[in-house]
């Protein structure tokens, strides 16, 4: 089994790829998926995030309320590495259920975890990627694109895309970048000239 660490910022075009990639038979895990299970109804991290965040975080059918968390951890740095020591070991710990789930199912897989906050995480990271692969999109066609596709304000579409990892930090970490600069189109031919090298 290889795996392959699939990460990029906010509407830089990542689920296209992952899309893409499982097309060609890729196994995807979904860090965003584990990140919502991590912090489900009854969950050992929903209980601590209530702890640390109070229960204004907290809907009236017992879930996460993200919008009220999201409108703390964006606009507080230190609120947010507080909600990152919550849950990224969880996430990684599921990460690894998924893992060894497709090790079991086909031992020569691969296996592409789509992890947004592969950067802002990496001191987390207990696993080394076989190639971790960027998709990458300038911050401000970034912000464009959250305006445009998302509804957001430019505003918030700048404090998102300013709370995380920059540009050069996650490129930083690429064995691989598919350009998603241009159109889907465009993201897709790079996305597989990029998985003719990754997933054989």
């Amino acid at each position: 089994m290889r795996i392959i660490g699939l990460t990029g910022g906010i509407a830089a075009g990542k689920s296209t790829v992952s899309r893409r990639w499982a097309e060609h038979g890729a196994v995807i895990v979904d860090a965003d998926r584990l990140a919502r299970d991590a912090v489900a109804p009854g969950s050992r991290g929903l209980a601590r995030v209530a702890e640390r965040f109070g229960p204004d975080v907290i809907a009236a059918d017992g879930s996460l309320d993200r919008p009220a968390l999201g409108t703390v951890v964006f606009a507080d740095p230190a609120a947010r590495k507080d909600l990152e020591a919550i849950t990224h070991p969880e996430v990684w710990r599921l990460a690894q259920l998924a893992f060894d789930a497709a090790a079991a199912a086909d031992p020569d897989a691969v296996v592409v975890y789509d992890v947004p906050l592969l950067a802002e995480a990496k001191a987390d990271r207990p696993l080394q990627f076989d190639a971790v692969v960027v998709v990458d999109a300038p911050a401000a066609d970034r912000i464009e694109r959250l305006v445009a596709h998302r509804g957001m304000s430019r505003a918030e579409a700048e404090r998102r895309v300013g709370a995380q990892a920059s540009d050069a930090e996650r490129l930083a970490l690429a064995d691989h970048v598919v350009d998603a600069t241009g159109s889907v189109a465009d993201t897709i031919r790079s996305a597989d000239e990029v998985w003719s090298r990754v997933g054989r």
